[in-house]
């Protein structure tokens, strides 16, 4: 049997004779996932209510982060449906995500075929109430957007909150054009 050294070394070889630089055989490895249907979370909806996630991605358990790729959101999804920690790109809010915790709606979605996210919306105590709930709903798009997997870390990126107990729900950081 071919050792792992010979078979990356074969691959590379292939490549190099396609013109193929290694470089552009791994930048090219994305995914785009069409229609993900998007929702929104927080602390007074999570089950329990908290900012507590299900995977510790390194930073601790507790949902967060401004969308960038070093600090990406939090989202939830169905167990299986993302890999644990990874990272993807949601156009729709210009943010990284992460996957970090689980959402039951999202798990029977992904049990009949259709992807599903629900992001983190920012407040991490349960001051937002009724108010965070609305602005979740008010972020939520009427269809599904597309996230890409494995793609490039170099997107520009929205920092903007998308709900802050001070300051309200934030629709300016989705974009309602692409709704």
């Amino acid at each position: 049997m071919p050792s792992t050294t010979s078979i990356v070394a074969a691959a590379v070889g292939l490549l190099a004779s396609a013109g193929i630089a290694q470089g552009a055989a791994v930048e090219k490895r994305y995914t785009t996932v069409n229609n993900v249907q998007h929702t929104f979370y927080g602390f007074p909806d999570n089950d329990p209510p908290s900012a507590d996630i299900a995977y510790d991605c390194g930073r601790g358990n507790k949902a967060g982060g401004k969308g960038t790729y070093a600090d990406p959101r939090t989202f939830a999804s169905a167990p299986g449906e993302f890999n644990k920690c990874e990272i993807i790109w949601d156009p729709y809010t210009e943010k990284y995500l992460i996957f970090e915790d689980t959402c039951a709606q999202c798990e029977s979605d992904w049990n009949n075929g259709q992807y599903h996210i629900d992001i983190w919306t920012g407040s991490s105590s349960q001051s937002g109430g009724q108010a965070q709930i609305d602005c979740e709903d008010q972020l939520t798009p009427s269809r599904g957007h597309n996230v890409v997997r494995g793609g490039s870390q170099n997107h520009d990126v929205n920092t903007g909150p998308l709900y802050s107990p001070s300051s309200g729900c934030h629709p300016e950081n989705v974009f309602p054009n692409n709704n």
